[in-house]
């Protein structure tokens, strides 16, 4: 497809495919019955990653470093640290790893969004976190969402990684579902009070700049209620059992420290479970009660495939979040103006010499 094969404010037609695979066809059924459940869309803000185009992608991008970064700046640390660990150990010769060099330099010292660097484009891009809202709450995972078969609660279990070999392409066929979602998003832009103009006036030229979205995959995290509705309690994850194994952690092992529980010099395998059955303290223990609580609500998540626990006068959800990102005429869009860096570029590494050797700091 061409620019000039485009619908209005430049805007791509959306290709639309019949599902037909059974697998598909079910998390097709699965997304139309979460729209007729659905009433509203919440809108947490902007995440930041890194999506690459080299010569052979055409208008695709793939995303190198997951978009789930905080600012802009955490995202180009990110692609600090790719280059340098590319610069070391991939450099083919002495030409290359200078280029890759005199791109970390750049990225140690300047506000850089994008790069290109041995024939390939490197973009912080950004992508606004959402997820729908109904009478029930937040979304929880749907049936067809990925599982595994048999859960692992190891704590050094590796999850599976968000947007892992995830190519963006603007002109890839979509399922009905998508279409209507990524249809009725195009307009989404900050409008309340609550946002600074500059917040709302660059949102507002983000419909013209970049008029496409694509819905990327989902993610999942645990929030809990508060009085004016939920706040996060982790960061996303690629699977809801990931995020239910983050609050298992959580419940076992990081809030008895923190709360004075467990001492925080304990040995790191100690935790509310290892406690209780060692049996530490006794029956009149108050620490004991409150590790044997701790260790009991942890294990509720291990029934099924839970996606809500009350403890403690607080109730924990797993959750279903969706990133949006915008599309134009050159790629995704990257940082707005009005994004906020919570750091300065720094150095991050040491310095390398032509042969990928390390400097020392003297």
């Amino acid at each position: 497809m061409d620019r000039g094969d485009v619908g209005p404010r430049g805007s791509r037609p959306v290709v639309v495919r019949v599902p037909v695979e059974p697998v598909e066809a079910a998390r097709e059924a699965d997304a139309l019955d979460a729209v007729a459940r659905a009433g509203d869309v919440v809108v947490r803000g902007p995440l930041f990653g890194v999506a690459a185009q080299s010569r052979a992608d055409g208008p695709r991008w793939r995303v190198v470093l997951e978009v789930t970064s905080g600012c802009p700046q955490q995202a180009r640390d990110g692609l600090n640290s790719r280059l340098w660990f590319h610069a070391k150990d991939e450099a083919r010769d002495r030409a290359e790893r200078r280029e890759l060099l005199a791109a970390v330099a750049r990225l140690e010292s300047e506000r850089v969004d994008e790069l290109l660097v041995s024939g390939t484009r490197y973009r912080v891009v950004r992508a606004e976190e959402y997820a729908a809202s109904g009478p029930g709450g937040i979304e929880a995972p749907r049936p067809t969402d990925p599982e595994p078969l048999v859960p692992d609660w190891d704590r050094a279990a590796q999850e599976p990684g968000i947007d892992d070999a995830l190519v963006m392409d603007p002109d890839a066929p979509v399922t009905p579902t998508q279409a209507f979602e990524q249809l009725a998003l195009r307009d989404l832009c900050y409008t309340g009070g609550r946002f600074p103009e500059e917040v709302r006036a660059d949102s507002r030229r983000a419909l013209d700049t970049h008029p496409d979205v694509l819905v990327m995959p989902p993610t999942f995290g645990v929030v809990e209620r508060t009085g004016d509705g939920w706040r996060p309690v982790s960061g996303p994850h690629a699977t809801p059992h990931a995020a239910r194994r983050s609050l298992d952690f959580a419940l076992t092992w990081m809030w008895p420290r923190l709360r004075g529980y467990i001492s925080e010099d304990a040995d790191p395998r100690t935790d509310a479970r290892t406690w209780t059955a060692a049996g530490g303290g006794g029956p009149a223990d108050v620490r004991a009660a409150k590790l044997a609580a701790y260790a009991g609500a942890a294990d509720t998540l291990r029934v099924g495939r839970a996606n809500r626990l009350d403890f403690q006068d607080v109730v924990y959800q797993i959750v279903r979040t969706r990133r949006l990102l915008r599309w134009g005429p050159d790629g995704p869009e990257g940082p707005r103006p009005s994004d906020v860096n919570s750091q300065e570029p720094t150095r991050i590494h040491l310095a390398l010499d032509e042969d990928g050797r390390v400097l020392p700091d003297d």
